[in-house]
């Protein structure tokens, strides 16, 4: 079987890990995979660092014969058994494409992120019709999917993204390599990973160490990431925000690193308070890696975490609500590690990489 991915995307962010991702997985799997995306784009890069064979176009408006005439050209000289577009928006090249080319090419659609736009009038219809499948990585997004696209809810599957839980896993071993770059000895350390784009929580998570510096003298607040493409006017503003006097030296921006397994490893508490999300990856890696977490209860987070169990779920963009749940795992070792053990029981059992391929091996096998 020979696959190829899509995900033509300017960004660097949970889709586009997850698209190298499944790539890598699928050809480790003896499937033989490619990527699809645009010339000079992260996922090229990351994607070519995994030497997985990758296919480039140049990034366009939704609809560019151009672009469709080069797709038309890379399918005609490779025999792809199916396509999995990584975003709706590459509906938008490949549909013409797999029209044009005329044939049986099965394409399946993952969606990532949920739309407000109702996609139901004649063109989408005609887009949709093309579509063998969809596969929706949370049950908000399978909602969602069904709600706003001409897709038939059996055409809609419920598959969540695939984490590699031997990667993300506990190791007492590297717990102090993070906590000696950045001098943090014995303090207690609240983190988050997340890109810097508005919806993250960034300023309720600054909001909430705000409030718990003022009780607490040990604490260090950690934010893992950084901005992606177009995302720098929004950093600067998280980072003046976290120049407040009392989070003076209580913050600490890692920027993005490509040793997430030892920054979760650093921490003590991990902290997710995104708006809307569809998934939550940096969560399921967070949890895989046995940390207790406080999470918002909205959207994909509650098909992950566990309130009372993995996790203190908090009311979203609620920065107090956020701090007090936060404070209930400080002040409890034993929750700490009752919620970081059943954390990784959960991640391990529901969103291992090998469970995630197996089921996306069956739904290619089903749809050819």
């Amino acid at each position: 079987m020979k696959i190829l991915i899509t995900c033509l995307s300017k960004s660097w962010g949970g889709m586009e890990m997850q698209s190298v991702l499944t790539a890598e997985i699928l050809n480790q799997n003896k499937i033989e995979t490619e990527i699809l995306c645009y010339k000079n784009s992260r996922i090229q890069k990351f994607a070519e660092s995994k030497k997985i064979g990758v296919n480039l176009i140049s990034a366009s408006s939704y609809f560019n014969l151009v672009q469709i005439f080069k797709i038309i050209s890379l399918l005609k000289r490779k025999n792809f058994d199916l396509i999995h577009a990584q975003a709706s928006k590459d509906l938008w090249l490949l549909v013409p494409a797999l029209k044009f080319f005329s044939n049986g090419i099965p394409l399946l659609l993952t969606k990532h992120v949920g739309s407000f736009i109702v996609k139901k009038d004649f063109l989408h219809k005609w887009i949709y019709s093309r579509v063998s499948g969809a596969i929706a990585i949370s049950g908000v997004i399978k909602r969602n999917l069904i709600a706003t696209t001409p897709l038939s809810e059996d055409k809609v599957l419920l598959v969540h993204n695939g984490i590699d839980t031997e990667k993300f896993k506990p190791d007492n071993s590297t717990r102090e390599k993070i906590r000696d770059e950045f001098n943090i000895k014995d303090k207690l350390v609240i983190g988050m990973s997340a890109r810097f784009t508005p919806g993250k929580g960034h300023e309720e998570f600054l909001q909430a160490a705000n409030l718990l510096c003022s009780k607490y003298e040990n604490l260090i607040f950690m934010i893992a990431g950084g901005p992606s493409y177009g995302e720098n006017e929004y950093a600067d503003k998280i980072y003046k925000l976290a120049e407040q006097s009392r989070l003076k030296n209580k913050v600490i921006f890692t920027g993005y690193r490509d040793d997430m397994p030892d920054v979760y490893r650093s921490m003590d508490i991990f902290v997710f308070p995104s708006h809307a999300e569809a998934f939550g990856l940096a969560l399921a890696e967070a949890m895989s890696s046995q940390l207790p977490s406080v999470c918002s209860a909205s959207d994909g987070v509650l098909d992950i975490a566990i309130d009372g169990k993995t996790s203190y779920l908090f009311e979203k963009q609620n920065a107090d609500d956020l701090a007090r749940k936060i404070e209930m795992l400080i002040q409890s070792e034993e929750k700490r590690i009752e919620f970081g053990k059943e954390a990784r029981k959960r991640a391990v059992e529901m969103f291992d990489i090998k469970v995630f391929a197996e089921k996306l091996i069956n739904i290619y096998r089903s749809l050819r």
